[in-house]
């Protein structure tokens, strides 16, 4: 098969999609690797919401972490494979010749790239919560699954936040500075600062539940 023009999440091995990844492509990369973390991070989350067994009061918050979970891995590998497209977009702008349409084409690619990345790294923001409550209230026998899905989600934040970033800052090679682009896509820049909260707050959770993880690490 064709791996940089055929290959995507849903219709592809993962010994497919992982092998075009290897290759020195761009799409998929570094963006879509980001989406497929955040699908094995809510994977992961459905998993141990299908083992919990809830109190009564919590039955329909599990039933609705548990959908939520579910709807998320689809969307991350829709998200992954979107990003893909847009890596392609991507490289193809600084592959043109220098000139106006060099510089037109690598700042649509590279606000579009930003974009693709700031709605992958919002959903991942979102899945925090669910996870941290999984691991106060999940299955306890699936601690270690929780703390692999934070690690993933981790993965999927800082993935997110340094896309985002690095497209943004891409925008100088066209020629405005970092001020105005900050005042032109007002969104995106905020954007990182919230995927740089989100992660510290994933390293915060990690860190209560590290005991329960791993009780013989140390002793």
């Amino acid at each position: 098969m064709d791996n940089s023009e055929s290959v995507t999440t849903r219709g592809s091995t993962v010994e497919d999609w992982t092998r075009a990844l290897s290759e020195s492509t761009g799409s998929p990369g570094g963006g879509a690797g980001t989406g497929v973390m955040l699908a094995i991070a809510a994977s992961l989350a459905s998993m141990v919401a299908g083992y919990t067994e809830p109190e009564q009061v919590q039955q329909a918050g599990l039933a609705a972490l548990h959908t939520r979970a579910r709807a998320l891995r689809s969307t991350a590998l829709q998200l992954a494979d979107d990003d893909a497209a847009a890596s392609k977009a991507f490289g193809a702008a600084f592959r043109l010749d220098p000139g106006p349409e060099r510089e037109d084409a690598i700042h649509r690619a590279s606000v579009d790239a930003a974009k693709a990345s700031a709605v992958l790294g919002e959903h991942a923001i979102e899945a925090i919560e669910d996870l941290g409550w999984l691991a106060s209230n999940g299955n306890p026998a699936l601690i270690a699954d929780v703390v692999v899905a934070f690690g993933a989600l981790r993965a999927a934040l800082a993935g997110a936040r340094t896309n985002v970033s690095f497209d943004l800052a891409s925008l100088t090679s066209a020629g405005p500075d970092l001020d105005s682009i900050r005042e032109e896509h007002p969104h995106l820049w905020e954007t990182v600062t919230r995927l740089s909260q989100a992660l510290e707050r994933i390293d915060e959770l990690t860190a209560s539940v590290d005991q329960k993880a791993a009780p013989t690490d140390g002793v």
